[in-house]
Order: structure tokens, then C-alpha cells, then sequence
């Protein structure tokens, strides 16, 4: 199943690492034109050298007005990747006010922003459609040891997910999530080497493995292509069956 991107425009957030770099890379090899944003400066620097065609914009997109100016000048978006993210793990007894704000501010806030002030509404505005995917995570819908923040932002996500989906549909703008079990990024294979931390989250996946970037990206890319243009409101596991269980 062959997809293009020719003439799209791509805005693709967390770019800097794992699933978004590796989606810019894909993005920019299916033919669009693609803006990586990313926080970290040295991660821009090194996906320019490799891929000198993207347009970076570095910014931290917890920070609602630096992002409103850093993304104002970007120009008309088709394709939006909500993949920016943080995780910080706490047991619920010890999660704290300052940790429950940043990661809605980064998980939620900023994904709402991004698909509200700067892509959905060109969309509309230009009557051409579009499509929106919010990276999520089977956390959203399993309760995970630690997890009560970050479960909590991937479950609004996923509802942020849906409500864009009916609101926007009417304009052509399809909205879907892709919820994935760990991911064997340079950070997931160092977080999940250890066989007695991902035995017994792996013995919970049927197929028995964890997803590889890759497998998260060819998710991202369909539901972003006009092989999907039905498909809107989803919630897609990228999960091995995990969800499943």
C-alpha cells in the first residue's frame, strides 16, 4: 500500500527523538514538507544535518504563549502529529502539584494548542481538510503501577482525541489516536532492558514483544494518509494484543 504526501505540509511535535524523529523522517520520505518542533536545540541541530529540507522551530510547548509566538509564522498545516510527551513517574501517595502541571501542561495543553490555534483552524478556515493524529499510549486505558499522572494525561488525550473528532469532522478534519505499549526507542531499550522490569509487562502481550518505532510510525502514517479518510475518533493500539488481555 503505497502513501504519498506530495504538496502536504507536515507539523510533527517532540521531533527531536524517538517516534517524532523517526515520523519526520517518514513523513519527509512520503513527499511533504515537514516542521519538526522540539525543545532541545542539539536534537534540532542533528535532525537538520540529517534532514536538511524540515523547517525547526525550537520551543518548549508547556509554555502556552512561547509556543502561541514560536508557531504563529508557520504557514497552513495538513498533516499534525501530536507526539511531544513527558513521563514522570510517582506513586499516586507522592505525586505532586508541581509534576501533575507540567506533564498536563506538555501531554494535554500543548496538544490542544497546537491542533486549536495554529492547525485546525487554517484548516477550516482554507475549507481543505485535514487530519490529526495525537500520540497516546495503552496507559490511557490501563491503570499502570506509578502511572497516575501520565495515565491520567493520556486518558484525557485520548477524550481530547474524541471531541476534536466530532467538532472538526463537519470541516474534513479527521482526529484519531495511536496508543502504544513500550516502545524500543534509544530511551525504551534503556528503560526496559532489565528482564525483571519487562518480564512481566511483556508476559501481558500476547504477540510477546514490544512495538518498535517503526510499528508506531506506519500507524501514524496511515491514519494520517486518504487510506483512512473514514476513520476519525479512533484510538488505535499499537499495543501487541496488550489491551486485549
Amino acid at each position: 500500500m503505497e502513501i504519498t504526501f506530495a504538496g502536504k505540509r507536515a507539523l510533527v511535535t517532540g521531533a527531536g527523538k524517538g517516534i517524532g524523529r523517526d515520523a519526520v523522517k517518514a513523513l519527509l520520505k512520503c513527499g511533504a514538507e515537514v516542521i519538526a518542533v522540539s525543545r532541545t536545540q542539539t536534537d534540532l541541530d542533528s535532525l537538520t544535518a540529517e534532514c536538511p529540507s524540515i523547517t525547526p522551530v525550537c520551543v518548549d510547548l508547556a509554555d502556552w504563549d512561547s509556543t502561541g509566538k514560536a508557531l504563529q509564522d508557520v504557514g497552513p498545516v495538513d498533516l499534525l502529529v501530536n507526539n511531544a510527551a513527558v513521563a514522570t513517574l510517582q506513586p499516586f501517595l507522592e505525586v505532586t502539584p508541581q509534576e501533575f502541571d507540567k506533564s498536563f501542561s506538555a501531554n494535554v495543553k500543548a496538544a490542544l494548542q497546537v491542533a486549536q490555534q495554529i492547525v485546525a483552524q487554517g484548516m477550516k478556515s482554507r475549507g481543505s481538510g485535514g487530519s490529526i493524529v495525537n500520540v497516546s499510549s495503552q496507559a490511557s486505558q490501563c491503570a499502570l503501577q506509578d502511572h497516575a499522572v501520565y495515565c491520567a494525561t493520556k486518558g484525557a488525550l485520548d477524550m481530547l482525541t474524541k471531541v476534536m473528532a466530532l467538532e472538526l469532522g463537519p470541516h474534513k478534519i479527521c482526529v484519531n489516536s495511536v496508543n502504544p505499549t513500550v516502545v524500543m526507542t534509544v530511551m525504551g531499550r534503556i528503560g526496559w532492558s532489565d528482564p525483571m522490569k519487562a518480564g512481566p509487562m511483556m508476559s501481558r502481550i500476547p504477540l510477546g514483544k514490544f512495538a518498535e518505532v517503526e510499528d508506531v510510525v506506519n500507524a501514524i502514517l496511515f491514519l494520517l494518509s486518504e487510506k483512512s479518510t473514514m476513520i476519525t475518533g479512533a484510538t488505535l493500539p499499537v499495543d501487541g494484543g496488550f489491551l486485549a488481555c
